[in-house]
């Protein structure tokens, strides 16, 4: 990459309200600085600004600490050479210029447009994903922050019911099943539990399709001799707990939608045909063992660059499953990668937790195992062998074929037999 290919350098310190602007030329000389809004006025504003310094998007190259945005997506769409940096990098960055620990607004965008100037190999080109790749991206992302809440909520209802009526999580300890949600509107307190006839719970069995427990084992359990508590503490407790439930329906029902939404947007990415008539990315990754619809909803948008370069290096830094070394002198240690997409990382965790059905997966899970690694440690050993396979796939644009592993399988084996 030529240096100074490029005749001027914007650095932007971003913000919600207004964001910094700072202009060097190809020799790092100040050009000018200007704060716009964060506005479609500001936006206009800021292309107005470089048009009259003479900065023409071709030869302009952006400096800023985030990949996506109105201001990012605003730019890249007019041709300006966008470069994200993290902002752990840009910090140090700024410590080459002051030993002060000084900072301000100003500072931070000329730091990010002269290290950009002279150390552009640190920084990412950021490029637009495909609309259909966005659109995935937040619908996994919607439907993982409704998992989380969905949890939230559960654990507040749990300490609810394990407050008056344990006797509820008996049946359900974990207090994430809606069936638990029918039976406490039904019987909201230990002393309504005998008011119970068993033909209602037997509905509610029914329509959950639970066959793990009978009507009478249910009305038995709930009918067990409740905790003894202050008065008015139960029934405190138990409006709670129906106000959580009622919480939970709406987050269970709105996660339902999106995952059925998610579902439909990997469906169609699946069966979209490649001119050279290959499956597409989508197709190949559910391909895999275990790769189910949110292991491809996650690969697909949480890792679209990567995916997309066939860059299995990045792949495995961003899910985590590449380990970090730190050396020094004698000194020799191999640590967890932290710094990763965690959203990719637990995707990949529970894809690998499936893959165990393909014996190749499993005899590299058990030997790890054998050394006295742990579980997880494990899963990421296999998830680090899926990436090295599902590249493979990628680059060669076919969907996974057991049989083409027959050499591998069988130095794995010898590999295990002498060991």
């Amino acid at each position: 990459m030529e240096p100074n290919r490029f005749r001027h350098y914007i650095g932007i310190d971003w913000a919600t309200e207004a964001h910094r602007i700072c202009l060097l030329d190809h020799n790092g000389q100040l050009g000018a600085k200007v704060s716009i809004p964060h506005s479609g006025a500001g936006l206009d504003q800021l292309l107005e600004w470089l048009a009259s310094h003479g900065v023409e998007p071709a030869f302009a190259a952006v400096a800023i600490e985030t990949p996506r945005g109105a201001l990012v997506e605003t730019l890249v769409e007019r041709h300006y050479a966008v470069f994200a940096i993290n902002p752990k990098q840009l910090a140090h960055f700024r410590d080459r210029y002051t030993s002060a620990g000084a900072k301000d607004d100003d500072r931070d965008a000329w730091v990010a447009a002269s290290a950009l100037r002279t150390d552009e190999k640190a920084f990412q080109r950021v490029t637009i994903d495909a609309p259909e790749v966005i659109q995935l991206r937040e619908l996994y992302r919607t439907a993982d922050e409704l998992r989380e809440e969905i949890q939230r909520l559960t654990s507040r209802l749990r300490e609810q019911l394990n407050r008056y009526y344990p006797q509820m999580l008996a049946l359900y300890p974990s207090a994430d099943q809606p069936v638990l949600w029918d039976l406490l509107e039904l019987a909201p307190l230990p002393a309504t539990a005998h008011q119970l006839t068993r033909p209602q719970v037997e509905t509610v069995l029914r329509k959950r399709r639970i066959r793990r427990f009978t009507a009478g084992q249910v009305l038995e359990q709930l009918r067990a001799t409740p905790l003894t508590l202050a008065n008015g503490a139960a029934a405190a407790a138990s409006e709670h707990a129906l106000i959580l439930v009622a919480q939970l329906r709406v987050i269970y029902e709105l996660r339902k939608q999106t995952l059925k939404r998610l579902a439909s947007i990997v469906k169609k990415m699946r069966q979209t045909a490649t001119g050279s008539g290959a499956p597409s990315d989508a197709a190949i990754i559910a391909s895999l063992p275990g790769a189910g619809i949110l292991t491809t909803a996650a690969l697909l948008s949480e890792s679209s660059r990567a995916v997309a370069q066939r860059d299995a290096p990045a792949l495995r830094a961003y899910a985590g499953v590449a380990p970090v070394t730190q050396q020094s002198g004698k000194s020799l240690k191999v640590s967890m990668r932290y710094a990763c997409n965690n959203r990719l990382r637990n995707a990949l965790y529970h894809f690998a937790m499936g893959s165990r059905r393909d014996p190749v997966a499993r005899r590299h899970y058990d030997r790890l195992r054998g050394e006295g690694h742990t579980h997880a440690r494990a899963l990421r050993g296999v998830a680090d062998r899926w990436v090295t396979v599902l590249m493979a796939m990628l680059r060669s644009g076919t969907r996974y074929d057991a049989t083409r592993r027959k050499a591998w399988s069988a130095a794995d084996a010898a590999a295990g037999a002498t060991a």
